[in-house]
Formats: structure tokens, C-alpha cells, sequence
């Protein structure tokens, strides 16, 4: 009996002991998501880069004016170099201009990656196509700033309409004197009035177009014409921050896909036009947060301007480059093929870093390959193919 209740005091102690011993943890494991799946365009715009020649990618970052109403012809112009764009001007407008929209596909090229077409239609005193009879910046500066996004809603809307893709149109810029240069472009005479404003026109061209700000970062408040010369001023980099800088930063916080570069010198903060200004490309990308396309003002104005350091185009274009921008633009004529061997030689010379030609070039597939809306990846076409097509 003694041998039995002892037998069973130490199975109860055993067992009393398994019941408080924890039970050991189930580990748990998060729940799996699938990553997402690549972005089409992203992966084209990587292979297409990849088996572009150097030249082909600088040729790429360049937007030109081809005269003339034979759109083969500009077509043709922007194919057999590979540009990036080109530019309407007024000798290129046909009667009527909804013809336009038949030529679009003659211009633009490859239906994959058509070449990006723009103008310059403001309204009021800079447009380019007619009629537009809506509200100038002169009207807008006085409407209620809800008047700007009709404004530019439907301008936008004509020039998709007529095959036009890149609109230079929205001026950022601030002017409160009517005696000064851009007073009939501007659509404020304080910063917040200007702003609203250009939000609102930013608003407006959504969608339609692609948007531009400009003249970064401020005609308004350097006297003169910046196409016959270079307008200059001494703001300090804290007032220019504290003022002209805000109808920018709301433009581009509404979506603006485009900033164009002044010509324009802020010689407080950098001695040279900001175009050719490494400085003030870094304050628009980092400051500002923009990740757009960075174009320049008619790169021949800086010749016309009659300043010796800036007559040779070649060299021009190398710093334009090399101070950051994406785009240089062309209105009145260039020697693209010294250009392009220009900057070429300047990468080969260390001056311009490979990668700086890379991610310009890649920015304009992005956009460019976006507006296709086409999503299939890139097939290469060798010389073989390209015999074939021939």
C-alpha cells in the first residue's frame, strides 16, 4: 500500500509539473505579398538605353525648329538624327490648323516612341495657333484664379486636338511693372497671385498636354529682354526663395511635366545664366523636388546676346548640358551634328560624365515611350532587320 500511494504522489508531482510547463511557441511567419510587377515602360526605356549609341542618346536630349509647312520634311529631319523634338513655330501652322492633327504622325515618327511635338501657346501675345480666343495672363492676372484652369483646360484640349504634345505655355514668372518685358505674360503681380494661378493652369492642361513652367527662375524680376540679351538682377538667394519661387514650386506640385530655363542671371547667387547654372538645376531638382523634364530657353538667343563667352554654340550647348538640363531647345536654326560631336567630345574629354548623358536620354524615353502608350518591350533592330525593312 505504502509502495502504491508513493507511486502515485510521484506520478501526480510528474504530472503537475507537465501541466505548468509553457507549451512551446508556434512561430508565426508574415503574411507573403507578392512584389509588384515591373513597369513596362520603365523596362523599356532601361533595354532601349542600353543599345543606344552615344551619339543617338545626345542627338536624343535635342528639340529643334525645322521651317516650312512639308511635315515629311520635319519629320524626316527629327528620324535621320534621332531627336528628342521638335518645335512649332508660326511658319509652321497650316490654314487650318486642325490639319495639324493629320500631320502629328508624320512629325512624331516612331509609334513607339514618337518624338515629342511642342509650342509655345500662351494665349494673348504668344500663341501660335488660331483661333484662341481665351483669356490671356494679362485677362487671367484680374479673373478669378478658377478662370486659369478653364483657360488652359481648353487650350490643352485644342492642342491635343491638332496632334501638339508638349505645351510651352504656363509663365511661373512674377511682375507687378507694366513697363516690364514679360508684365502682359505674367498671371500675377505678387507670388500668391501668381501661384494660385499657375496651379490652376497646371490643373487645367492635365491630361492633355504636357505642361510647362517657365522662365525658371524668374524673368519678372530681371529687367530686359532675355532674347536679345541677358537679363540680370541682385536678389539674394533667401528673397528669391522668400517670393519668386513660389509660383514654381506650386506648378510643379499641380504636375507640371516641363521647367524651362531662363536666361537670366541672378548674380547674388550664381555669375552665369541659369541655364548654364549647375547651381540653380540642383535648387529646382532638390529644393524644389521636381523630377521632370529641365528644358532650356532657345539656346541661340544666348549668341544674339553679343557677349563673346557665350558666341560659340558648340560650347554653349556643352555647359547647358553639364549644368543639368534635360532638353536643349533650338528655335532659329543649329548645326545639329556639331552639336552632337561637341558633347560627345566633351564626355570623352571628362568633362560631361557619362551618366549625366544617361539619365537625361533615359527621362525623355520615360516620356516619350509614356506618350505612346504602347507597353511591349524593346526589340532591337540590327542591321540585318534593318536591311529588311529597308
Amino acid at each position: 500500500m505504502r509502495r502504491a500511494a508513493a507511486g502515485i504522489a510521484v506520478v501526480a508531482i510528474l504530472l503537475s509539473g507537465c501541466a505548468a510547463a509553457p507549451l512551446p511557441e508556434v512561430p508565426t511567419f508574415p503574411e507573403y505579398t507578392a512584389p509588384p510587377p515591373p513597369d513596362p515602360v520603365q523596362l523599356y526605356a532601361d533595354d532601349r538605353l542600353s543599345a543606344m549609341t552615344l551619339d543617338g542618346k545626345i542627338a536624343s536630349l535635342l528639340m529643334v525648329h525645322v521651317p516650312g509647312l512639308d511635315p515629311q520634311a520635319i519629320g524626316g529631319f527629327a528620324s535621320a538624327y534621332g531627336l528628342g523634338g521638335v518645335i512649332l513655330m508660326g511658319d509652321n501652322i497650316p490654314d487650318p490648323a486642325s490639319t495639324l492633327a493629320d500631320w502629328a504622325p508624320l512629325i512624331a515618327g516612331e509609334r513607339g516612341l514618337p518624338a515629342l511635338i511642342a509650342t509655345d501657346q500662351e494665349g494673348g501675345v504668344v500663341r501660335r495657333i488660331y483661333p484662341d480666343d481665351g483669356p490671356s495672363a494679362a485677362e487671367l492676372r484680374t479673373l478669378d484664379p478658377a478662370a486659369a484652369r478653364t483657360a488652359f483646360a481648353d487650350r490643352g484640349a485644342m492642342l491635343k486636338a491638332d496632334g501638339i504634345t508638349v505645351n510651352f505655355g504656363i509663365v511661373a514668372d512674377v511682375t507687378g511693372d507694366p513697363d516690364s518685358f514679360i508684365f502682359d505674360r505674367s498671371m500675377g503681380s505678387t507670388p500668391a497671385d501668381a501661384a494660385v494661378r499657375v496651379s490652376e493652369a497646371v490643373a487645367g492642361e492635365l491630361g492633355t498636354v504636357y505642361s510647362t513652367l517657365k522662365h525658371f527662375p524668374g524673368h519678372g524680376v530681371a529687367p530686359g529682354d532675355s532674347h536679345s540679351s541677358i537679363p540680370a538682377t541682385g536678389m539674394s538667394l533667401d528673397d528669391w526663395r522668400a517670393g519668386h519661387e513660389e509660383p514654381f514650386a506650386a506648378g510643379i506640385d499641380a504636375g507640371a511635366e516641363f521647367v524651362m530655363f531662363g536666361h537670366l542671371e541672378f548674380d547674388a547667387v550664381d555669375p552665369v545664366p541659369a541655364t548654364l547654372s549647375p547651381m540653380w538645376h540642383e535648387l529646382l531638382r532638390d529644393e524644389l523636388g521636381f523630377d521632370g523634364i529641365a528644358i532650356t530657353d532657345d539656346m541661340n538667343m544666348l549668341e544674339h546676346t553679343g557677349r563673346p563667352e557665350y558666341a560659340d554654340p558648340v560650347h554653349n550647348a556643352v555647359l547647358a548640358v553639364a549644368a543639368g538640363n534635360t532638353m536643349l531647345l533650338y528655335v532659329q536654326g543649329v548645326d545639329v551634328a556639331a552639336v552632337v560631336a561637341g558633347i560627345h567630345a566633351a564626355v570623352d574629354a571628362g568633362t560631361i560624365e557619362p551618366s549625366t548623358i544617361d539619365d537625361a536620354a533615359r527621362r525623355l524615353l520615360v516620356l516619350r515611350r509614356t506618350l505612346s502608350g504602347e507597353t511591349g518591350p524593346f526589340v532591337h533592330c540590327f542591321d540585318a532587320c534593318l536591311a529588311i525593312i529597308d
